[in-house]
């Protein structure tokens, strides 16, 4: 198979969370564990980093990767979603893994995929780990898919496991309440390994206390260490909390005989969109007017972005916005600008909200906009309404966002 025809049966044969929703998510790990049988252990071969959390865990999860570029490591990571290509999941030093790569892996175990049913994410988890075995990667940071306890990615021991925060997204799986959540993520916490919490939260503080006590793994909550005064590249009002999180992780490494110099902390830091490729966090796309997307789309994460948003100094502000249709609005709905004109738009995915839908809901709140047959049909219309002055936000999903940048 080519690797358009590889993606194609990847995207239809197998559930995938990000595209179908609920049927995509398993609720436990023998899959997982009949896979990594299958590949001889690949995650064996290299240490690991574990990142979980409602928001953030991609944007530490590449200041990690990059800190430890800088120190010298060759360093796995791996992440979801991918915004344009499946292959940003899978990079080493920044660098994504070969479309050649990705044929390979599954024209060898497509038959074994095949008669044991796994889903996108568990086949991808273990493309992966074969890949940062093959290519004897130093360290590996491992974002988790969804939740923690039960995710694909929870067969790893690692040499620190780092939980952002909690906040109420994905309920549907999870739990309705912060410390069911944090439960779920706090599944992440393994025996002797040390865990960073990067925020305080009183729902929450009890749990992981009790799941590392139980782990005797040591606890480090970043928020109620001394600040850190780190710059970075990505320039998210929320990233100050990353970087805690990620100066705290690194000590625990520094601990443990990591080479890891405040030179290195200082470059990573700086460099991440250089270093790592990521991107749709707070980017800026234009100046003039000045375009801003960024793919926050839970309420924690869009409390920060619009809080952000409400620094800017602008005549008039128009927002592309999209969601996915199982999509808490009512949970967000309070959080956006009404000083706004809104184009409303549906992500090209099945799981897309119609715009029509959307737009509709928000009139009843006095949100007021039109509705656009795709994305790039309201980012083109916001372009030509918006004056020199004028701000343009885009948001709302990560498939918003993917399809702009």
């Amino acid at each position: 198979m080519t690797y358009s025809d590889t993606l194609d049966w990847m995207f239809s044969q197998l559930p995938m969370y990000q595209r179908q929703g609920k049927s995509a998510y398993k609720v436990d790990l023998s899959n997982t564990v009949l896979l990594i049988n299958h590949l001889n252990y690949p995650h064996r071969n290299f240490k690991t980093i574990h990142v979980a959390g409602t928001n953030g865990k991609g944007s530490s999860s590449h200041m990690l990767a990059s800190v430890l570029q800088e120190a010298g490591y060759k360093v796995g990571l791996y992440t979801s979603p991918h915004l344009k290509d499946f292959r940003e999941r899978i990079k080493i030093n920044g660098k994504e893994v070969s479309e050649t790569f990705v044929t390979g892996f599954i024209e060898r175990n497509k038959s074994f995929f095949e008669a044991n049913q796994l889903s996108f994410f568990e086949m991808t988890v273990g493309m992966a780990f074969e890949y940062f075995s093959e290519e004897k990667v130093d360290v590996a940071v491992i974002e988790v898919g969804l939740g923690g306890r039960l995710d694909s990615t929870n067969i790893i021991t690692p040499e620190v496991s780092v939980i952002t925060n909690i906040g109420l997204d994905h309920t549907q799986f999870l739990g309705n309440s912060l410390d069911a959540i944090a439960f779920e993520k706090g599944g992440i916490i393994k025996h002797n390994v040390p865990v960073i919490i990067g925020e305080t939260q009183e729902e929450t503080k009890s749990v992981f206390i009790d799941l590392a006590t139980n782990n005797n793994a040591d606890i480090t909550f970043a928020d109620q260490q001394v600040p850190n005064n780190y710059a970075s590249d990505l320039k998210g009002d929320y990233q100050v909390k990353n970087i805690q999180t990620v100066v705290a992780a690194i000590k625990i490494l520094q601990q443990k005989s990591y080479n890891i110099s405040l030179s290195n902390i200082k470059k990573g830091l700086s460099n991440v969109i250089e270093n790592t490729g990521l991107l749709g966090r707070w980017q800026v796309l234009n100046h003039e007017p000045k375009v801003v997307c960024d793919t926050g789309h839970n309420r924690e994460g869009l409390t920060y972005v619009m809080k952000q948003l409400s620094k800017e100094v602008y005549n008039h502000l128009h927002i592309v916005f999209g969601v996915v249709n199982d999509k808490d609005l009512i949970s967000i709905i309070d959080l956006l600008p009404k000083k706004a004109t809104y184009y409303f738009c549906k992500p090209d995915i099945s799981r897309g909200l119609d715009a029509e839908e959307l737009k509709m809901f928000f009139s009843k709140y006095n949100l007021i906009g039109e509705s656009y047959k795709s994305v790039d049909e309201a980012y083109k219309e916001a372009k030509e309404k918006a004056n020199i002055d004028d701000f343009i936000f885009i948001g709302g999903s990560t498939f918003v966002v993917a399809e702009i940048i």
